[in-house]
């Protein structure tokens, strides 16, 4: 693409954005994408690149994006570094990094040089990488990091707070077969799935009490928050109807057995990422001295005024994804008219304070399950392979974590391509899984075997009970 298609698009002369912009361009006609779509594409990012930084075709056009965008701040003005820039070296050797692998399961390379960065950050005191990590942006995703006083904004994540909830029911698990049409009829009615998904009519919650005032962005939020509660998002999130196989007497209260039982995977839907866009904007801009494929680690002292900004919004985001899992299944369920037995719920992409090697730090799980002594969690797998309720070990090499799902092996493009309808619908036949919607690019050849994940982290925790899902909606193509 020449300059003046690059002028018409009202892109910045900057010699990084348009390098960026030209490599894309070529990569994606090349691909067969029509030169129409590509410079909306363009321009779209360009004004908005925080959808983008994460995806393997966009990323480095969106970064380079991101770079120039004005340095907002919570309170509404600007600013240049602040406290955070005196941070300017990195350590000449990195932080101990735990692997969790076995010759089955384990990161990607490029999982792992991710992490070998966040090890090198001179705030970072120890990490963990599990066996389902993957390459993201920043931190990996299955990347665990444990810091001194300070909060990495994508250490944490685009989906704030994303989390897994299961309800075990009391109606019987031959539901599954018999009344399959009734279970769907529940989930399409009383779900929403994808980017800006939405209900008519508002749904209540306490959530929208909390006070969503205190920050700008979250402020600015709140009417699109209230909109999407109770929804769920794109990608890899869904909302499913299985069966529980309970092997350990008293697990919740429950007998060993077989159970129905609801699972869902969201988490703070757009305004989860917009939040995330808007704080990792002002640590990256607060920070220049980062090296360029480390500025996503930008961070916020805790003690700073947008660190404690981040911090209350991180929370707000916690309380607005379980508000999401609880609407859902409260409506499915009352539309079913059954009545819980037991709840599990766990979250991933966040940041705790926690106590570890003897004193107090923040530790970032991005895409990694909190496993402390005795906590209970849902790992699952794919839309056609089974999830496990497991109870942590509290392991102090993994930073009392374990994996959070089954992992990608291949990217969304690229299963996109390896992928058919006909394959996939035979492949969950084969499973006897239904799907009422969902996309190629989570089909389970898309996956790690989530059977070696789990045999990869034997130490972090116990399996409690196994989850095979049955009937499956997830967001459309």
């Amino acid at each position: 693409m020449k300059a003046k298609d690059l002028d018409k698009l009202g892109l910045p002369r900057d010699r990084e954005l348009r390098q960026a912009a030209s490599r894309t361009a070529k990569r994606m006609l090349k691909s067969g994408m029509e030169r129409g779509a590509l410079k909306a594409r363009l321009k779209e990012i360009a004004a908005e690149p925080g959808p983008y930084l994460d995806d393997p075709d966009w990323a480095a056009y969106a970064q380079a994006a991101a770079a120039l965008l004005p340095r907002q701040l919570p309170d509404g003005g600007t600013s240049s570094a602040h406290a955070g820039a005196k941070y300017a070296g990195l350590r000449s050797e990195p932080v101990p990094v735990a692997v969790f692998a076995s010759e089955e399961a384990g990161p990607d390379p490029e999982a792992m040089k991710q992490m070998e960065n966040a090890a090198l950050l001179p705030i970072a005191v120890a990490g963990a990488l599990m066996p389902d990590a993957h390459v993201g942006y920043g931190l990996p995703i299955g990347g665990v990091l444990a810091v001194e006083d300070a909060v990495i904004p994508y250490a944490v994540g685009m989906d704030i707070a994303c989390r897994m909830r299961l309800s075990v029911v009391d109606a019987p698990v031959s539901w599954l077969t018999s009344k399959q049409p009734k279970l769907a009829r529940a989930l399409e009615q009383e779900t929403r799935f994808g980017v800006g998904a939405s209900f008519k009519e508002r749904r209540e919650h306490p959530v929208m009490d909390l006070d969503w005032d205190a920050i700008s962005i979250t402020k600015s939020l709140k009417n699109k928050a209230w909109e999407q509660l109770g929804t769920s998002g794109s990608g890899n999130h869904f909302a499913e109807f299985g069966a529980l196989t309970v092997r350990e007497e008293g697990l919740l209260g429950l007998e060993p057995g077989q159970y129905l039982a609801l699972l869902t995977h969201s988490g703070s839907r757009g305004v989860g990422g917009e939040v995330a866009r808007y704080f990792s904007r002002i640590a990256q801009q607060n920070m220049p001295q980062l090296p360029k494929h480390m500025r996503a680690l930008a961070w916020f002292p805790l003690s700073s005024a947008e660190g404690r900004a981040y911090w209350a919004a991180m929370q707000l985001m916690g309380e607005y994804s379980h508000a999401n899992h609880e609407i859902l299944h409260a409506h499915v369920l009352r539309a079913l008219g059954f009545q819980e037995l037991a709840v599990v719920e766990n979250h991933h992409n966040f940041a705790w304070i926690e106590e570890h090697f003897g004193r107090e730090l923040v530790v970032h799980r991005k895409g990694a399950t909190p496993a402390g002594p005795g906590a209970l969690g849902v790992i699952p797998g794919s839309m056609a392979d089974p999830g496990y309720v497991v109870r942590g070990k509290g392991n102090p090499e993994s930073l009392h974590s374990a994996a959070h799902g089954a992992g990608r092996r291949m990217s969304r493009k690229e299963a996109k391509v390896r992928e058919n309808r006909k394959h996939l619908e035979e492949l969950l036949k084969e499973r006897e899984v239904t799907l009422l919607s969902g996309g190629l690019d989570e089909s389970p050849i898309a996956y790690k075997d989530i059977g070696a994940v789990m045999r990869a982290q034997k130490d972090l925790v116990d399996i409690l009970a196994t989850f095979q899902p049955s009937l499956v909606k997830m967001s459309a193509d």
